[in-house]
């Protein structure tokens, strides 16, 4: 079933797939990208995450951990199919990385532990996928493992996730006996050697011929249940669907996110991998199959086809810097490139030059002589374009939407150790920035101190490192701190505020009246605790003309930077602009937009504020002996306790924790377990601190 394409060869748009790989930490994702490239031809001799030979994580601080941290991308074929794929990292720190990639992918394969289901971050990054409406297939991975159970994680992606599992396979042995699978579409067996390798095709086992024969029934059951077409089949005698409308079926219903098509295997032992490929070169869809990309052009909206011939399109989603040069990874959504060809930035409004065009494996590349629409590939040359920048045609220009960087939740302060090295290390963090936007740097406006800030401990662990192996100065890093916010308790009614400001010529005139108050559930916000603004005129009779209306709400939009209680992001509120009165001269925009800012900040310490602080949900996974302890620490630790579960031996805890109290959580839970006990951590947003908390 291997297929070759030449690195040069160009595919039919119909025969691409880009897809992604997501999953949970440690759900296999790695193994998985591994085995495809194996089976593909791509590679020869199978990578492993704990020997640290594989192709994606090639990166030093990747093979130390044992954890994918940067997404990497790679392309192999199969069956005629250009198969790019991108293997995204699992943990919940690194969930930027999942968002800048699928922004870019037409498909993604899910992967889930057989033994553990839908874990949180499986639910974290199925839910990010479900915002960029990427369709997905789903692979239930570690059946070879004890406490294996295909029916119990179906039913966990069914409750957790919410969409129709629609299993197309039947597995062959259980456990350690797991040898295959029985493919209920066309009806047959697949069976793998103990050394993997190619699957032996067969008839059904008999002992296995009853359960596959019902299986199968339910299969066509759910389908006919979502698929018009199918039903009409299905209702007419013989009462069964045929392979080809069955599997019709499964790829509409897969291309509408209305059903997920579910596999299973194990990619360590190398069973189950070419049905997956076969999969998702049969169900998820091509550059054709998505629709055309959005953009806009002086405030006109436009859309670009996947079509070779169109005016060029592409979006960088990636930049690195190699020992050659800084490479730009970029989606060609319309159009063609060639190497030496010149293409614009329209946020920059810059044009550069594209030196190279290469096929991206990993850390390994291959020269192109063009990319057309649908490839995912780096170019090297360009100088100024980040990730989520737009690169098209000049005469052509549009400005794709770039995917949105999440905000910082953890800081700390970063300094050089020796003074003569401060210029190194502002170099290696502005470096550090652009490579990755959901790192943000600043500089303390009371204590001067460099502060990175980034998704959690261990991002800021990594990029910390990343500056040492890299060649740069030796660092001296302060504790964690958390990013606070500040919301609304009890709010204020009529505050008004003047702006009156005399100066030798015009002067500046704007009054305005303010009433602040929470956002509540009818806003879609819980209480007020997620991030969020809202701006309301109720201004009568034409007091305050519509073009000041616009400047007083960037005004308090400006007023947001920074709290009345320690400075700190507001969020939560809802501002109404109730009245106000202008000055035939001295009014503007300007003094309005000052007004609004002045005037929400005045109002605001009227206002009954309140701190908020991170919270994030862990799943605490240890023995059942060491159950109590465990428990007490999380209450220490100000946590919440809202599940607990027992599974093979073992005890799963979900509690509400402050991300504050979770620094250096790691060392203790292994104290406490003799280092049985593992956790997870997902980002749930904020919740009210206590009134002396310290501002982490």
């Amino acid at each position: 079933m291997r297929a070759e394409l030449h690195p040069n060869s160009v595919n039919p748009l119909a025969a691409v797939r880009n897809l992604g790989i997501l999953a949970h930490v440690d759900a296999g994702k790695t193994t998985v990208t591994e085995r495809i490239l194996f089976a593909t031809g791509t590679i020869h001799k199978r990578g492993e995450v704990h020997d640290g030979t594989t192709v994606t994580d090639f990166d030093p601080q990747e093979r130390d951990r044992g954890i994918t941290i940067f997404a990497a991308a790679v392309s192999c074929a199969w069956n005629g199919h250009r198969v790019n794929l991108i293997d995204t990292p699992g943990h919940v720190d690194f969930a930027d990385e999942v968002e800048r990639s699928l922004r870019v992918l037409d498909g993604a394969i899910a992967v889930f532990d057989a033994v553990a289901g839908v874990e949180p971050q499986s639910e974290s990054v199925w839910r990010q996928a479900d915002r960029h409406r990427v369709p997905r297939i789903a692979f239930v991975n570690k059946l070879d493992r004890a406490g294996a159970d295909l029916d119990r994680a179906v039913e966990s992606i069914r409750s957790r996730l919410h969409p129709a599992p629609l299993v197309v396979q039947l597995p062959i042995g259980t456990e350690d006996g797991f040898t295959g699978v029985v493919d209920l579409v066309r009806m047959r067996a697949l069976v793998w050697a103990d050394d993997g390798g190619t699957a032996l095709e067969g008839p059904v086992p008999q002992e296995l011929r009853e359960a596959a024969e019902r299986r199968r029934r339910t299969l066509e059951e759910a389908v006919a249940a979502l698929h018009p077409a199918a039903l009409e089949e299905f209702c007419a005698p013989p009462g069964r669907l045929s392979t080809a409308t069955l599997a019709g079926a499964l790829r509409d219903l897969t291309l509408t996110g209305e059903g997920v098509v579910v596999l299973c295997g194990s990619a360590y032992r190398n069973r189950g991998v070419e049905p997956l490929l076969d999969a998702a070169v049969a169900y998820l869809p091509s550059p054709l199959d998505v629709p055309a990309v959005r953009g806009t052009h002086q405030g006109t909206e436009q859309r670009r086809a996947a079509d070779p011939e169109g005016p060029f399109a592409a979006l960088a989603f990636k930049v690195t810097a190699t020992a050659t040069g800084r490479l730009t990874h970029v989606r060609v959504y319309s159009g063609t490139i060639e190497k030496g060809a010149t293409v614009w930035d329209p946020a920059t409004r810059r044009t550069e030059r594209v030196a190279r065009i290469l096929r991206v494996m990993a850390d390994r590349h291959q020269p192109l002589d063009r990319a057309v629409a649908g490839d995912i590939v780096a170019v090297a040359g360009l100088k100024s374009a980040r990730p989520g920048a737009t690169l098209c045609a000049p005469d052509a220009p549009l400005l794709l939407e770039p995917p949105v960087a999440a905000e910082p939740v953890v800081s700390v302060a970063v300094e050089a150790r020796r003074r003569t090295d401060t210029d190194r290390l502002a170099q290696a963090l502005a470096r550090l920035a652009e490579e990755d936007p959901s790192l943000v740097v600043r500089t303390d406006a009371e204590t001067g101190q460099t502060v990175l800030s980034g998704m959690g401990e261990l991002h800021l662990e990594v990029a910390v490192e990343k500056i040492r192996r890299d060649g740069g100065p030796e660092v001296t890093v302060g504790r964690p701190r958390v990013a606070l916010r500040e919301t609304v308790a009890r709010g204020v009614t009529g505050f008004a505020y003047r702006h009156v400001h005399q100066t030798g010529g015009a002067g500046q005139f704007a009054h305005v009246v303010l009433d602040v108050e929470p956002l509540g559930h009818e806003a879609g916000h819980e209480g007020g605790r997620e991030g969020g603004f809202e701006f309301r005129s109720a201004v009568v009779g034409g007091r305050v003309p519509q073009e000041y209306v616009r400047a007083v709400e960037a005004g308090c939009r400006d007023a947001l930077a920074e709290g009345p209680l320690g400075g700190h992001p507001v969020t939560g509120l809802r501002v109404t602009l109730t009245d106000g009165s202008t000055h035939v001269k001295d009014s503007s925009d300007t003094a309005f937009r000052t007004a609004g800012r002045l005037g929400l900040r005045e109002a605001l310490r009227a206002c009954a504020m309140t701190l908020l602080e991170p919270v994030a949900e862990v799943t605490v996974t240890v023995p059942e002996d060491a159950v109590g302890g465990v428990l007490g620490d999380l209450a220490a630790r100000r946590g919440r306790v809202t599940g607990s579960a027992a599974r093979g031996g073992e005890a799963v805890l979900t509690a509400t924790v402050p991300l504050a109290e979770l620094f250096g959580y790691a060392t203790r839970l292994r104290g406490r377990t003799q280092g049985r006990g593992t956790f997870t951590t997902r980002q749930t947003g904020h919740a009210p601190a206590p009134v002396a908390a310290p501002a982490r």
